[in-house]
């Protein structure tokens, strides 16, 4: 799937700390239940803390970080952040922190993952790939990968059928 699994749309902080990165690890593990996962990121000080390494250990998710400027470990996220700049973000002001939030939210959940096609999905919206290929919604594949640079997306390595 290439949706956004969780995101700190609705944990609107004028701070980019450990306990924000760590809220949307939680929302992410609370929605999805992931096994076998390996979290891609950048070498960001959330990243790197102990605290977001033990929270990753406890629910069974494998971090890993690519190196320094290379932006293809991060590929997937990175084109989401585009998309949303390019769709959403240039195209409107928001006057107050809450607006941009509910924007955010409107974005993902109403357009974003359920209607937005991907040419890697065969043209299918993130929602209606998944459901195609996923037996348990609420559980994500073995070897899915969650790629984060403040919101989380999974990406399977493989189709599970």
């Amino acid at each position: 799937m290439r949706g956004v699994v969780a995101s700190s749309a609705g944990l609107v902080e004028s701070h980019l700390r450990t306990e924000l990165v760590l809220a949307a690890l939680d929302m992410a593990v609370a929605q999805r239940h992931p096994t076998e996962v390996i979290h891609h990121s950048d070498h960001g000080c959330q990243y790197t803390s102990l605290a977001f390494g033990s929270r990753c250990r406890a629910a069974g998710i494998r971090p890993s970080m690519g190196s320094v400027g290379d932006a293809y470990d991060n590929a997937l996220c990175e084109s989401f952040f585009a998309t949303l700049e390019c769709e959403l973000l240039d195209r409107h002001r928001f006057p107050t922190p809450t607006d941009a939030r509910l924007a955010v939210f409107d974005f993902i959940e109403g357009w974003y993952n359920p209607r937005r096609r991907h040419s890697a999905l065969g043209y299918r919206s993130p929602m209606i790939f998944e459901g195609a290929h996923c037996t348990n919604l609420r559980t994500m594949a073995s070897g899915s990968t969650i790629s984060v640079g403040g919101a989380i997306s999974v990406s399977p390595s493989r189709v599970v059928q």
